[in-house]
């Protein structure tokens, strides 16, 4: 019977992993730099790039985030209606979880990379995923979704952003990068994913044999974002990029506070260092 009964509990736990603890805290929403703003929750990074053609946006944070990233673009002064493009980071749920409704809402096409779309599109979660045994085995599935390669370029009226494959912490992994404009200034604008070596069950980045290659693609993601061409940095989770740092610059420097052209470096430096500490905690595991 007390067997019975904590089976009969777990059965009924959320499949959906738990989310950090301020993840959706609230955020006002603000601009970075040009036509560039940040429209995401506390945790969650989503960037909306603008333009009188319509909007590109970066990213859905998780399911409970959609309608905070709707009322966050409408503050601005934008229209959910008008985004006609929603590109994905990576597929994990905290980044790809409210793309479904804002999809729905915005009847926008979803940018992903050829991995990321099938997940989004068929709701299954890979088990090469190096969190795979601690995400849900289904989630929501994505209406008008269509694949992107490395270095394809989204283009948009005026707009014109590029992916980057950056896969490691997550099979479908993408970076994108584009260019905003203000004061007679143009920055070199770069949206990462994430390049942390996190990993759940028995998942090993120095021997896995769901997803073999996740070693050699982080390091080579963590490479690709250090050479970036890089003004102004925002990471999947924001404090990665010491958002919240630059943001509390910005009343005396402007949006220049969000300036800082070794952003990329350091955040590829502490992804290295990250994935060191990890292979050398798999090694003294054995």
């Amino acid at each position: 019977m007390k067997h019975l009964l904590i089976a009969t509990l777990l059965a009924a736990l959320p499949l959906t992993p738990a989310l950090g603890a301020d993840w959706n805290d609230p955020q006002e929403p603000f601009a970075l730099f040009g036509n560039t703003y940040y429209v995401g929750v506390r945790g969650l990074s989503a960037v909306l790039i603008t333009s009188p053609a319509g909007h590109i946006l970066i990213d859905g944070g998780s399911p409970e985030s959609a309608v905070q990233i709707v009322r966050h673009i409408g503050q601005l002064g934008f229209k959910i209606g008008d985004v006609k493009y929603i590109l994905n980071s990576h597929e994990h749920f905290d980044h790809a979880g409210g793309i479904a409704e804002l999809q729905r809402l915005s009847g926008a096409t979803v940018l992903a990379s050829v991995h990321g779309e099938q997940v989004l599109r068929t709701g299954a979660t890979s088990k090469g995923d190096p969190q795979y045994t601690n995400l849900p085995p289904t989630t929501a599935t994505v209406a008008s979704t269509r694949a992107v390669k490395d270095g394809d370029i989204v283009k948009l009226g005026p707009l014109s952003v590029t992916a980057h494959d950056t896969p490691g912490h997550a099979q479908g992994g993408t970076s994108w990068t584009w260019r905003s404009s203000e004061g007679g200034k143009t920055a070199a604008m770069v949206y990462a994913d994430s390049l942390n070596a996190i990993s759940a069950g028995p998942f090993r980045y120095s021997a896995s044999t769901t997803y073999p290659q996740a070693r050699a693609e982080l390091e080579k993601s963590i490479a690709t974002v250090a050479a970036f061409d890089c003004d102004v940095l925002v990471s999947a989770h924001p404090e990665g990029s010491e958002l919240w740092e630059r943001l509390a610059q910005q009343p005396t420097l402007g949006n220049a506070a969000f300036i800082d052209r070794n952003a990329c470096r350091d955040y590829a430096n502490a992804a290295r260092d990250r994935l060191a500490r990890k292979l050398a905690a798999e090694a003294a595991q054995q």
